[in-house]
């Protein structure tokens, strides 16, 4: 029995997470579920799942929690300070970090210095922080096990095989609901518009992410750090059927596909259950049903956010710390109509140009990055 902490139990990844658990009673126990704000849903799950603990974000929230908790012998704790120490507990054996943002950063890094098995769906603390986390993981002989679709894919692709012989990863993305649109289209976009995704049912700023292309740019550096790559060596496609989830070519010219249905509960399984492969009930992709695959290459004119993030990724430091700070205030501003679809990439661009640049960081620095980029990123909404 694999007793797994989750944080952001409510979120899109918590929810199907709970959902493989639901499927193999046998494997997996609900040890630890955290939310950010969603007292509701975290009380219904607790009552379900019945983990040793959970943690509310909002302390203004704890009291609710545990008056409707009380008598259940749930330990009902409050703030985010206390995710790090949950995560870290004797009873957890992996911590499923599927919280948003920066704010993922610390209590992975708790749990990975704690010797905790991590599956990985907060692909900004790598993004921020990926030389750091990797460094000290390799240090504690922690597995960093991939759950977005396309890192599982490429994790799959490579097992079995001499790392050292890939020639380079190609990262598909759908492109978005937005993929032939115009400039002139783009400007007049909506938050409604942009949270329809055409494969994928993921959370709001993910979907916005997906919608200018700047979620496979996190995806990228996500990928140099998972796999120990230089830049020249990611590429990403434009795969609108969202079908095959990234490829591996190899140095001999051979590539390795990982192809199935666009069902996150797959990957979010793969890296629970790793090394074993479970059995599931999940529907199965037919060649039938998609007589055609098609590729592109992603527009950076009309998606520049894909290419900021590849020049971030070459350049390094604490670039992209320093974006993803950037970004996460220009999409929240875009949810909440203070700025156009295209001004995503305006704050962004503003931010980069005015922010302290630094080639060597530490964790202190990229605390301080972050808050320097947010303060200036709102500044330009």
């Amino acid at each position: 029995m694999k007793r797994i902490a989750i944080l952001g139990s409510t979120g899109s990844i918590g929810k199907q997470a709970l959902e493989v658990i639901s499927h193999h009673p046998g494997e997996f126990a609900a040890e630890v579920l955290t939310a950010r704000s969603n007292h509701e849903l975290l009380v219904a799950q607790a009552l379900k799942y019945r983990p040793s603990v959970v943690v509310i974000g909002d302390e203004s929230l704890e009291e609710a929690v545990k008056n409707t908790l009380s008598g259940t012998g749930i330990e009902v704790r409050s703030g985010h300070g206390c995710l790090g120490e949950v995560a870290s507990g004797d009873k957890v054996d992996m911590v499923l970090t599927a919280m948003v943002g920066f704010a993922g950063l610390m209590p992975t890094m708790c749990a990975v210095q704690s010797g905790k098995q991590i599956a990985l769906a907060n692909k900004e603390t790598l993004v921020v922080a990926g030389e750091l986390i990797t460094r000290i993981a390799k240090e504690k002989n922690v597995a960093i096990l991939p759950v977005d679709s396309e890192h599982s894919a490429i994790y799959q692709c490579l097992s079995g095989e001499n790392c050292s012989e890939t020639e380079k990863i190609i990262i598909t993305a759908s492109g978005g609901p937005f993929r032939t649109f115009t400039r002139e289209q783009l400007l007049t976009v909506t938050r409604h518009d942009a949270l329809k995704h055409p494969t994928w049912n993921m959370g709001a700023k993910i979907t916005v992410d997906s919608a200018t292309l700047m979620n496979k740019g996190l995806e990228a550096i996500e990928a140099k750090w998972l796999f120990g790559l230089n830049p020249d060596q990611i590429d990403v496609v434009v795969h609108p059927q969202s079908i095959v989830h990234s490829l591996v070519q190899f140095r001999d010219g051979s590539i390795k596909a990982q192809l199935g249905l666009p069902d996150m509960r797959l990957p979010i399984q793969y890296a629970m259950s790793y090394p074993k492969r479970l059995q599931s009930s999940f529907p199965r992709f037919s060649f039938s049903d998609f007589p055609a695959l098609t590729f592109e290459a992603p527009d950076i004119n009309r998606f520049p956010n894909l290419a900021i993030a590849m020049e971030v990724m070459r350049r390094g430091g604490n670039l992209a710390c320093v974006m993803n700070a950037a970004n996460e205030v220009a999409v929240d501003a875009f949810l909440h109509d203070k700025t156009g679809f295209t001004g995503i990439t305006r704050i962004i661009e503003k931010t980069l140009e005015k922010a302290t640049f630094l080639e060597d960081a530490g964790l202190i620095d990229y605390i301080e990055s972050d808050h320097e980029a947010r303060t200036l990123a709102l500044s330009f909404v």
